[in-house]
């Protein structure tokens, strides 16, 4: 008798066991391959890459499945982060963040709208009422009121950057939390706040319909890296491979938005094709020739590569600390991981 796969028997099933062996092995990897994230998101033209990716397969071709989660505020996207409801998100820096990174449970990972001279941003805006009552520039905010989503806010440190740069203290403001973003429009419309500061698909439709007056841009306040991608710190540590993935994909949606969308004149066919991507999920409820002019009014400028700008990432964390709105223990080491975009 042979010895055991010498003999006859085996010649006869080795060649379907290895079939076999070889599709088990190419469906589990393929399975191992297919991860499920769930990415936080606003629904802001200054998450364009984030849609791109996804309706392009970008996603798909690195074995992500995706799920994206809307939020109405970017604080709430660091606590889903540490919490585990979602694996990346893509928002402003907060108070809240800051908390969560100290406790060592959130990590920048790359930056993404930045405020650049010669391309759309955040504008401020004054109600009707105020700017008939003489608040015709920033200038003019000193005792006016301030509206924005939380305490620790984006648009709370907007406020910061304002009062520093025309000289009066924060506290000159009256800040109004509001908790959502279309509180704060709804808000500066009203009459009942007389200033916020809003991204440029919001505010410039305000303006144009008459419903506020843009008196002034962020833009002019000086490097502002407006929204970060960030993780959660078990993710950079425990499966970095799954971060790459997900930036390498991130990154080729950066840059199909920034080919088309920061010069739309070169390839108007390519820049209406992106906007059908992008009303998907920004204005969805408005027809398409509704939503077109905003989205494209809106087409702030993004990081090539998901660049960060760690310099103005730490100038806001200082000013978080200031103002007693981040842990004076917190360090841009311990909340900044560089190895997954380039900074500068």
């Amino acid at each position: 008798m042979t010895a055991f796969g010498t003999g006859a028997w085996w010649r006869r099933i080795a060649p379907a066991a290895l079939v076999g062996s070889l599709t088990l092995a190419s469906w589990s990897g393929a399975a191992l391959g297919a991860d499920k994230i769930t990415i936080g998101a606003l629904r802001f033209t200054s998450h364009a890459p984030t849609f791109i990716a996804y309706e392009r397969g970008y996603f798909k071709a690195e074995g992500l499945d995706v799920e994206i989660k809307f939020f109405q505020a970017a604080q709430p996207i660091a606590v889903a982060i540490a919490s585990g409801d979602i694996d990346f998100g893509v928002t402003a820096l907060t108070g809240g963040f800051y908390s969560l990174a100290d406790k060592g449970a959130v990590k920048v990972i790359g930056g993404l709208y930045a405020e650049q001279p010669g391309h759309p941003g955040m504008a401020i805006l004054a109600s009707n009422q105020a700017y008939a009552a003489g608040l015709k520039s920033p200038a003019d905010l000193k005792g006016r009121s301030w509206a924005m989503t939380q305490q620790g806010s984006s648009f709370h440190y907007v406020a910061g950057m304002l009062s520093r740069k025309h000289g009066f203290a924060l506290s000159d403001l009256g800040l109004k939390p509001l908790q959502k973003v279309g509180s704060m429009i709804g808000a500066v419309k009203s009459g009942q706040v007389d200033a916020m500061a809003m991204v440029p698909h919001v505010a410039i439709p305000l303006d144009k319909a008459g419903a506020a007056k843009i008196i002034g841009w962020v833009r002019d306040l000086g490097d502002y890296q407006v929204t970060t991608i960030f993780t959660s710190t078990r993710n950079t540590t425990r499966n970095p491979d799954l971060v790459r993935r997900f930036m390498r994909a991130y990154v080729r949606g950066i840059a199909d938005y920034r080919n088309t969308m920061l010069d739309q004149s070169r390839d108007p066919a390519a820049t209406e094709a992106m906007v059908d991507i992008i009303h998907k999920y920004v204005y969805s409820d408005r027809p398409r020739e509704k939503a077109a002019p905003p989205i494209k009014a809106g087409s702030v400028f993004m990081s090539a590569n998901a660049a960060l700008n760690v310099k103005d990432v730490a100038r806001q964390l200082a000013w978080f600390q200031q103002a007693g709105l981040a842990p004076k223990t917190l360090t841009m080491e311990e909340m900044v991981d560089t190895r997954f975009a380039p900074t500068n």
